[in-house]
């Protein structure tokens, strides 16, 4: 199949799952189009199967906000004609979902009909789709499309709470790619971020409002009380000078190193012990999965679609939003003793290897086919 591929192209869980999953098609010999306005972060090569497209949109004084929407429909319907696209896969809702729309409509003039994916991600429906000036254009694009997925059960349940929809939500998990983890690391690379006896704990986010980031700095303060330890900070966004000043302010500025954004998301998690994720919400927890997959397991919270990653006993402990002393005593129940710290790292690899690549691409070759087949 020939499948054209939108996303946002950045380091946020959406723009990673899309990226990913037009790689894994691609492996499996069908040509991938990636059509976004600069190359997906994930996106480290380009070869006869995968292909990037960039959506330009040009500045007229005219316009107070250029109209991205209009420029990615154009762009849609002349990639779709030049390469013979078989099927349209937007991930998340706005705007992608609203311009894929317009790009089958324009295109069906022409008498051409292809299928439209869309997968639904998280904000896209909490947050940014459900505000008043944007729900009816949410819900409309929605509902046009041929095929909608979400990532989580809790999505789902969203969606279908908040939005007028006719059409059936799939539930098609967030995955990762098992073959491309290599949990394993030399001490001489360790050491670069931790002295032998520290535990290396870790969080990895946008750095929003909603990951709750100064919450991450109190577990962590609480867990170096109690033994060495150093805390990898891995992103950046607004929350990230309110969390640096936190630090001076505790104390423990000297065992707290930011990262900022970073492509070697991996090979830190291979050094590291625990991983924090006190978000306030998360439609899934892609970061909490790309932890476990490294053999880390995780302290969150139990809110979204988390539980439906992170097993709670078994690869880490879940928490009430904001309930820091709890988050903070599950950590340091799972870092003071060696055997059990192991233990949870293998639970969470295991817990993870259920969410492996190979369970989850033949769910979509399979939407795609049967969007096919009705068109």
């Amino acid at each position: 199949m020939k499948i054209a591929i939108v996303c946002y192209p950045t380091f946020g869980g959406s723009g990673v799952v899309a990226t990913e999953l037009g790689i894994a098609l691609a492996k499996l010999n069908h040509e991938v189009h990636f059509i976004t306005y600069k190359q997906p972060v994930r996106l480290n090569l380009l070869n006869s199967n995968i292909h990037f497209h960039e959506v330009t949109v040009p500045t007229y004084p005219l316009f107070h906000y250029q109209p991205y929407e209009l420029a990615l429909s154009s762009k849609l319907v002349d990639t779709i004609k030049k390469y013979k696209i078989d099927v349209l896969h937007v991930h998340y809702a706005i705007p992608h979902a609203y311009a894929g729309y317009m790009a089958k409509k324009m295109l069906e003039e022409e008498g051409i009909y292809v299928p439209m994916v869309t997968t639904l991600h998280g904000t896209d429906i909490t947050l940014v789709g459900n505000h008043p000036f944007y729900k009816p254009a949410v819900t409309f694009s929605i509902n046009k499309s041929d095929i909608v997925t979400s990532v989580s059960r809790s999505l789902k349940a969203d969606t279908l709470r908040l939005f007028d929809i006719s059409k059936d939500i799939q539930v098609v998990p967030n995955f990762i790619d098992a073959s491309q983890r290599k949990t394993s690391f030399t001490d001489c690379q360790r050491d670069l971020m931790a002295d032998p006896e520290e535990r290396i704990v870790t969080h990895i986010s946008n750095f929003r409002a909603v990951k709750r980031i100064t919450d991450v700095v109190d577990i962590f303060y609480n867990i170096q009380k109690k033994m060495p330890a150093k805390l990898l900070m891995v992103g950046e966004g607004p929350e990230c000078k309110p969390a640096e000043e936190k630090c001076k302010e505790l104390g423990i500025k000297d065992k707290v190193i930011f990262f900022g954004n970073s492509n070697e998301i991996d090979k830190i998690l291979c050094f590291s012990d625990l991983f924090l994720l006190p978000s306030e919400r998360e439609s899934f927890g892609l970061a909490a999965l790309e932890a476990m997959i490294n053999k880390v397991p995780v302290i969150s919270t139990n809110t979204g679609g988390i539980p439906e990653v992170n097993n709670d006993g078994v690869s880490g402990y879940m928490s009430n939003v904001g309930d820091v002393d709890n988050m903070s005593e599950n950590a340091i129940k799972i870092l003071e003793n060696e055997d059990r710290l192991e233990g949870f790292k293998e639970n969470a690899y295991k817990e993870a290897m259920k969410f492996d690549i190979g369970r989850i691409i033949p769910l979509y070759i399979k939407m795609y086919e049967s969007a096919l087949a009705a068109v």
